[in-house]
């Protein structure tokens, strides 16, 4: 355990102050590592089984082996890092806009920074994933031409955009080309902070051939009680 407060870093971006402290949680006797974009708090190594479900849901609907994916959004790292603990993942190319993010986890100053930096399939690529996704350029180095996986966490909700120029990948003319990046029968994942929508649910499935809504609870030591994410899955037609 650390000190009761540690402020580790904080870098300007263009979107503001970003910056990684680490506190002493009392209700658990553990560290705790938060991310807080100027006053608004980004995550928290506190909850993170949502962020796990997201890729440990996704891949769990993919047969094969020998699988590429993409992470859009890195954060705290535990969504790449449950990636990589499946065997089947043969490249991971993990897309990250704010370049002080990337850059604690090449410093090793994050929780799951060892495991990242140092699995030779595991690509930290500097990028707007959506400009990626939109002009279909490639994901970072050894780039595959498709996917068999796609996992975003990036924006609050499917409505709750970090940046207003996330709002198009959200419609269907936005996620079209995400789908064109997947093998057939590929998986699309996203990660929200709302329960389900249902009215995403029908955006996705004017693309994909289904989707469906992953409700992911976890215990909350601040409330006492139980907190919840939503786990979007929607595949890719044959």
């Amino acid at each position: 355990m650390s000190t009761r407060f540690e402020h580790i870093d904080s870098q300007q971006t263009e979107m503001g102050e970003i910056s990684l402290r680490r506190r002493l949680e009392p209700s658990l006797l553990v560290d705790v590592y938060e991310v807080r974009l100027g006053d608004e708090y980004l995550m928290s190594s506190l909850f993170t089984a949502s962020e796990i479900q997201l890729a440990e849901l996704g891949l769990a609907q993919l047969p094969d082996t020998g699988l590429d994916v993409v992470v859009g959004g890195l954060g705290l790292g535990y969504t790449a890092r449950a990636v990589l603990d499946d065997p089947r993942v043969r490249s991971l190319h993990v897309v990250e806009a704010l370049s002080a993010v990337v850059d604690w986890h090449e410093r090793k100053l994050v929780p799951c920074a060892e495991e990242l930096v140092t699995d030779a399939r595991c690509h930290l690529v500097t990028g707007d994933f959506f400009a990626m996704v939109a002009e279909n350029t490639g994901f970072g180095p050894d780039s595959p031409d498709r996917y068999h996986a796609v996992l975003v966490d990036i924006d609050h909700t499917p409505r709750g955009h970090l940046h207003p120029s996330h709002a198009p990948f959200y419609t269907p003319e936005g996620l079209r080309p995400l789908a064109a990046r997947l093998h057939p029968d590929g998986v699309f994942g996203l990660w929200s902070d709302h329960p389900p929508d249902a009215d995403y649910i029908a955006t996705v499935e004017q693309v994909f051939t289904s989707c469906e809504a992953r409700v992911v609870t976890f215990p909350n030591p601040h409330s006492g009680g139980q907190s919840s994410s939503t786990i979007y899955l929607a595949k890719r037609p044959l």
